[in-house]
């Protein structure tokens, strides 16, 4: 759903059921709900959570519920849901409650009793719900599972005919439903993943995606939906739908009643699961990679408890004869939503492979996810490496990653905004990594060149969000899951992880050839502690990272290194505060370090600002510091944003863009060009720096020959 302008988390909704309510809600003053009555004819009770939404701006859960027998009263939210006053046996949360603080923190904080609640004869029922506040059906139990998408629907279609909350609807042209207005949609966020569960209704033919699923708990039931059947009226009490719609919803409350008495008198149907289908494949994606070996990710998307374990078959590709293939096994990683990472092993520097995924228990079917990749080449060598960098990426298919393969970049490095996230939740996290990997386009570029990643603010979390951000560890475990870096940032304790494990930042760096690149993570750390360059200010990088970037620098022996992060260093000129310029104290002390141990080759790498530019700030650390800006890949350019700066040599406010580095060692002297070119193949402009400009000293040519040998530090 679009915002709107709205921040949905804050909209009230306790006075609305309360309202709704009224008159019908009697006692409240029992702590505990009242034992089951042994002959089971108590009335049934719902307990409500509903609100007019700014969507929809409609409501009726409660007066459907009433019109179908039930006593409804509000739902107590300072109380567990098995202690409830009076009895009940249902709890109804409905259309898009999960956008609002009460319920997202009723079944965080009640997560047990809701289970306890169900457990004894009981059943919640949980309507439409927003993915960006909750994604996955908190309060399920082990082994039961639901996880909402953004995808909504005009149909539905009855999968399980024979089921008592399906068999007494109005069904038209084999369709559920049919007689609503488009707004609503019938079907909003509807169900991409589940387990545990049995699907009654679902918004094609096919049965999927579900559109109303069952889950049983000791004796009782947890019914998740995305139908918004329950929203009939206006806050004024004006019919929204139409006459056919409005009896439709009556007829499905009025099944539901009978469903809860069943389930309060232990006659309901037992729960059969029903198996979801093999999911997309995402993958495979090549990621780090040296000289001798490299690493390959890929979320398979089949049964992991029934595929757990994968083969990777490699082999060196050219030469008249066809190499052998050589395999290693490894394992899918539940912690890291079923992805997989195999490492490959003994590989021969710039050389090309071809390698296939296939799991060690055969699957009818399934295709072998496959790749190639050419290794790096041995830094001690002359040799020319082509590298592409972007970000702000788009989700959709765009041939700005075609365009990339076509220039010959022989790997991708992803700035940030690589994807846009945007979200507390990790569902929707992951879900959206998974939504940007599998575009056809990306697809292709991630299975046959190594990439790397850093992230920015919207992959971080949000729009100009920085280190106090309380949701950002949900976002690092979905990065992580869904890239293939050589290490990811530091334990708690300051050591650096190479494992996809929790910890501390996305911070790594590689080399491939001559090129060095240093990927800071200047989100996690921020606003977190006191600065290490001024202890009166706040940090940025965090000390352990800046330890972590001295280190790397003053050991690298790259001719070229690239120091890049996801915002520019320079200052935005606009109200948010996610550049270098906020933390000018720490940028001056990283500059001062460059030049006070004369490192050479050293160049800025940004992104973040919809416009591209390059600028040349003179020699401010021993020799001309440039900073490259790649900004964007998707096509929403900002052109306030390509503000005056008296460093400024080039410009461009153009959609699609990526950087194209190319580093040459082959040359007398070695060369660095970074060239701005769109999805089209047009140059918007061209850096090129030789190494000794860039603070190398020229190594002396040799006896009787030329000397191709990177220039030495100086």
């Amino acid at each position: 759903m679009p915002d709107n302008g709205l921040d949905r988390r804050k909209i009230l909704t306790g006075g609305v059921a309360a309202a709704l309510t009224a008159g019908v809600a009697g006692p409240a003053s029992a702590a505990v709900a009242a034992p089951r009555a042994a002959d089971d004819t108590a009335p049934l009770r719902a307990a409500v959570l509903e609100y007019e939404d700014p969507w929809t701006k409609a409501l009726g859960l409660a007066e459907l519920l009433r019109t179908a027998g039930f006593e409804v009263v509000p739902l107590d939210l300072t109380l567990p849901a098995d202690e409830q006053p009076r009895q009940v046996d249902l709890i109804a949360f409905g259309t898009f409650t999960n956008n609002s603080d009460d319920y997202l923190d009723y079944v965080a904080e009640q997560a047990d009793s809701l289970r306890r609640f169900t457990a004894g004869h009981r059943v919640v029922l949980d309507l439409a719900q927003s993915d960006q506040y909750g994604a996955a059906v908190a309060y399920l139990p082990s082994g039961v599972s639901a996880v909402r998408t953004d995808a909504d629907y005009d149909t539905i279609h009855p999968v399980d005919a024979a089921h008592p909350l399906v068999k007494g609807l109005r069904v038209s042209n084999g369709r559920l439903f049919t007689g609503r207005n488009a707004s609503p949609r019938v079907s909003y966020e509807t169900v991409q993943q589940w387990s545990g569960m049995r699907v009654l209704m679902a918004c094609s033919a096919s049965g999927f995606p579900p559109a109303l699923l069952e889950g049983q708990f000791g004796a009782g039931r947890f019914l998740v939906t995305s139908l918004t059947v329950d929203k009939i009226r206006d806050s004024a009490g004006a019919v929204v739908q139409p006459t056919d719609a409005v009896a439709d919803s009556v007829a499905f409350f009025t099944a539901l009643a009978g469903y809860v008495a069943s389930v309060r008198g232990g006659t309901a149907p037992t729960v059969v699961p029903t198996p979801m289908p093999p999911e997309q494949p995402v993958g495979p994606m090549v990621g780090h990679t040296e000289p001798g070996s490299a690493r390959i990710w890929a979320r398979p998307g089949l049964d992991p408890s029934l595929h757990s374990r994968w083969n990777c078959a490699y082999r060196e590709l050219g030469g008249k004869r066809a190499k052998p293939w050589r395999t290693v096994t490894t394992a899918v990683e539940p912690g890291n939503d079923n992805t997989l990472i195999a490492q490959l092993r003994g590989l021969v520097p710039d050389t090309a492979y071809e390698f296939a995924l296939t799991p060690v228990r055969e699957a009818a079917g399934f295709t072998p996810m496959t790749g190639s990749f050419t290794t790096s080449p041995d830094p001690d060598r002359p040799c020319v490496v082509t590298m592409g960098m972007g970000s702000c990426g788009p989700s959709v298919p765009d041939h700005v990653w075609t365009a990339i393969m076509d220039e010959g970049c022989d790997s991708f490095v992803m700035l940030g905004d690589t994807p846009y996230v945007d979200s507390a939740d990790l569902e929707v996290a992951r879900r959206k990594h998974r939504t940007f990997l599998v575009q056809p386009e990306i697809s292709r570029l991630i299975s046959s060149m190594p990439v790397w990643a850093t992230w920015d603010d919207h992959d971080f979390g949000g729009n100009d969000f920085h280190g106090d951000y309380r949701s950002k560890r949900q976002n690092r475990t979905a990065f992580v899951n869904y890239r293939a870096n050589p290490t990811f940032g530091q334990t708690a304790d300051g050591k650096i992880l190479k494992e996809r494990t929790d910890g501390e930042g996305v911070y790594t760096s590689f080399r491939r050839g001559p090129i060095e690149v240093f990927l800071l993570d200047p989100r996690w750390f921020s606003r977190t502690a006191p600065s290490w360059a001024d202890s009166t200010r706040v940090t940025c990088l965090g000390t352990v990272q800046w330890d972590w970037l001295r280190e790397r620098l003053s050991r690298s022996t790259a001719p070229f290194k690239a120091i890049a992060t996801g915002m520019i260093w320079d200052d935005k000129e606009n109200a948010e505060k996610d550049d270098w310029a906020t933390y000018s104290y720490e940028r001056d002390a990283i500059y001062d370090f460059i030049a006070t141990e004369k490192i050479p080759g050293c160049f800025l790498i940004g992104g973040d600002i919809h416009v591209s530019r390059a600028l040349s700030y003179g020699p401010r650390v021993g020799y001309d510091l440039w900073q490259f800006i790649v900004s964007p890949m998707h096509d929403s350019t900002i052109p306030s944003l390509n503000v005056p700066s008296p460093y400024l040599v080039h410009s461009a406010v153009e959609p699609h863009v990526f950087l194209k580095l190319v580093a040459d060692t082959t040359l007398d002297m070695p060369t660095l060009t970074a060239t701005w070119i769109n999805r089209e193949g047009e140059r918007l402009f061209e850096v090129t720096r030789t190494a000794a400009e860039l603070g190398h000293i020229p190594s002396a040519p040799r006896s009787g020959g030329t000397d191709n040998s990177p220039p030495t530090h100086g």
